[in-house]
């Protein structure tokens, strides 16, 4: 499988100008752990993670250092660090450097990298441009879709996977972004947040009405409270 197979698209991204409380928002009410950040063009020019808010003078997590320990930290680390803690918008605290993955990425090699680079996920970009993130959970979701047995699917599941977003996306109850769509030999396993049972109903017989998509296996996750009032 590749990080086109799994990845989950099309990604949640932030301007360079985006307030970093506006970020922590979206990180909570999307349950994400980054967001690239992309400019006018909509090249990534770096990834904000929940590690890149963690020391923040607002939650007095900052780092803490006494006049002593100060002499042996090298300036330029100081005032980065005071960047980090006292920055107001995403090129303040982003990561600059971002590992990023091609779409026809193996998946094996995309979990060796998370493991070895111990990041919780990765972009893929196509031509500088973010098309899509693959987290560990999407690798597992690969590997739980990559097990299904064989059978007489289409020979092109990347194709498949296509018409299916396709096909959802001109409906406006559903939001693409909040769902992994993982196709393995025809079979299109569904992954990620729906608001309603409604929704998972309609959801299902949008795929299963797809041409070529054999079945549908329903792995959401509910974003509701369900009434338990007696």
């Amino acid at each position: 499988m590749k990080a086109q197979d799994v990845m989950t698209s099309p990604p949640i991204t932030v301007r360079p100008d985006t307030p970093v409380a506006e970020i922590a928002a979206l990180l909570i009410e999307r349950r994400i752990s980054g967001v690239p950040v992309v400019d006018a063009s909509g090249r990534m020019v770096g990834i904000v993670s929940e590690g890149d808010l963690l020391r923040r003078c607002e939650l007095g997590s900052d780092r803490q250092r006494s006049q002593w320990l100060e002499l042996f930290v090298d300036r330029g680390a100081q005032a980065a660090e005071f960047v980090k803690a006292h920055g107001m918008c995403a090129r303040d605290v982003m990561t600059a450097e971002v590992i990023s993955v091609a779409p026809d990425a193996d998946l094996v090699d995309i979990a060796a990298l998370l493991e070895r680079r111990r990041i919780k996920r990765v972009p893929v970009v196509r031509d500088g441009v973010p098309v899509g993130i693959v987290s560990r959970a999407n690798v597992l979701r690969g590997l739980v879709a990559s097990r299904r047995p064989e059978g007489a699917g289409p020979a092109d599941d990347v194709e498949l996977r296509q018409r299916v977003e396709e096909r959802l996306a001109g409906e406006t109850w559903i939001d693409l972004s909040r769902l992994n769509i993982v196709v393995s030999e025809g079979v299109a396993h569904l992954w990620g947040l729906i608001g309603s049972e409604e929704q998972r109903r309609a959801l299902k017989i949008a795929v299963q009405n797809v041409p070529g998509v054999r079945d549908v296996v329903d792995h959401l996750t509910p974003d509701w409270f369900p009434n338990t009032s007696g």
